[in-house]
């Protein structure tokens, strides 16, 4: 079930707080659910794979945008790190993606011990259609934004999950073992 103030407006969410700034982040609330709304289940990610002609499941996919954007193969353990998730996780989506001949492993020319993952051509050039697309919604859904304001939202959207995350990890650095 969703919180009650899910439903909310920011107007209502505001009108409902005092004055401590508490009321600032509870009109927030109902703007940070309809983002992750829009994103989950307006089905961002799937309905942009098929735009795109990309068939794999979103952590795979999550997998290749970590290659695409290092511009170059990367190990598994700094893919896991980029992702923020553990190794394990993403072996299991490399396998796979190597299964159906979408990454292969080459030898790290640093330590000729170690392997590094590689997107495919064929991949790197769907996963780069796939960026292209979701980049052109966003991209759409700002055409009337100056580019103050863009630059603006970008820089405080980015701090903000920074933020969060950093957050987040302390709350679970501190979490009893």
């Amino acid at each position: 079930m969703s919180p009650s103030w899910a439903g909310m407006t920011a107007e209502e969410a505001e009108a409902g707080q005092g004055g401590d700034g508490e009321h600032d982040l509870l009109a927030m609330l109902p703007r940070l659910t309809q983002l992750s709304d829009a994103v989950n289940r307006g089905r961002l990610a799937e309905r942009a794979m098929e735009a795109a002609g990309v068939s794999v499941d979103r952590p795979a996919m999550s997998v290749l945008i970590s290659l695409h954007m290092a511009g170059g193969p990367l190990r598994v353990g700094e893919i896991a790190a980029r992702m923020q998730v553990v190794g394990p996780h993403v072996t299991r989506q490399v396998n796979e993606l190597a299964r159906r001949g979408l990454v292969h492993r080459v030898t790290d020319p640093d330590d000729q011990r170690a392997r590094l993952v590689e997107a495919t051509a064929e991949e790197a050039a769907a996963t780069d259609r796939y960026i292209r697309t979701v980049l052109g919604w966003f991209g759409d859904a700002l055409a009337g934004w100056s580019p103050h304001d863009r630059e603006v939202f970008g820089r405080l959207l980015g701090r903000f999950v920074d933020d969060l995350t950093a957050h987040l990890d302390s709350l679970d650095d501190n979490r009893p073992a």
